[in-house]
């Protein structure tokens, strides 16, 4: 019986993992008033919209490689990200709370990432 491929879906992990990154440094420089995005302020919007399809399409992609595998792994450490993520346009974004919600999905994100890498690490 052949084994299945799980590199499949390890760019979209990678793509995930590096839109979440962009935006978290882009909302991080912009607090810091290091970038003043008034005049695009819809730039990190478009990077969270990003964030979640990348996210989705990095989940589904995992998932559906079947059960056993790697991109299952990968895809089951993803998915608790999706409630921080789904959570942040309903809880403000002028408080305390917005870049704390954002950075609970970072453990997630990571492991997925993780886990999907090590699944073409085993070729």
């Amino acid at each position: 019986m052949r084994r299945r491929d799980d590199t499949g879906s390890t760019g979209l992990f990678i793509a995930a993992a590096t839109a979440y990154a962009v935006n978290v440094a882009l909302g991080a420089s912009v607090a810091l008033r290091l970038i003043d995005t008034r005049r695009f302020r819809w730039l990190h919007h478009a990077l969270y919209v990003a964030t979640c399809a990348t996210s989705v399409s990095a989940l589904v992609a995992g998932w559906s490689r079947g059960a056993r595998t790697a991109g299952r792994r990968a895809a089951l450490a993803l998915l608790p990200a999706a409630v921080p993520l789904a959570a942040i346009p309903y809880l403000g974004t002028h408080t305390r709370r917005h870049p704390l919600v954002a950075l609970a999905a970072a453990p997630f994100i990571v492991a997925g990432l993780v886990l999907s890498r090590s699944a073409a690490d085993r070729k």
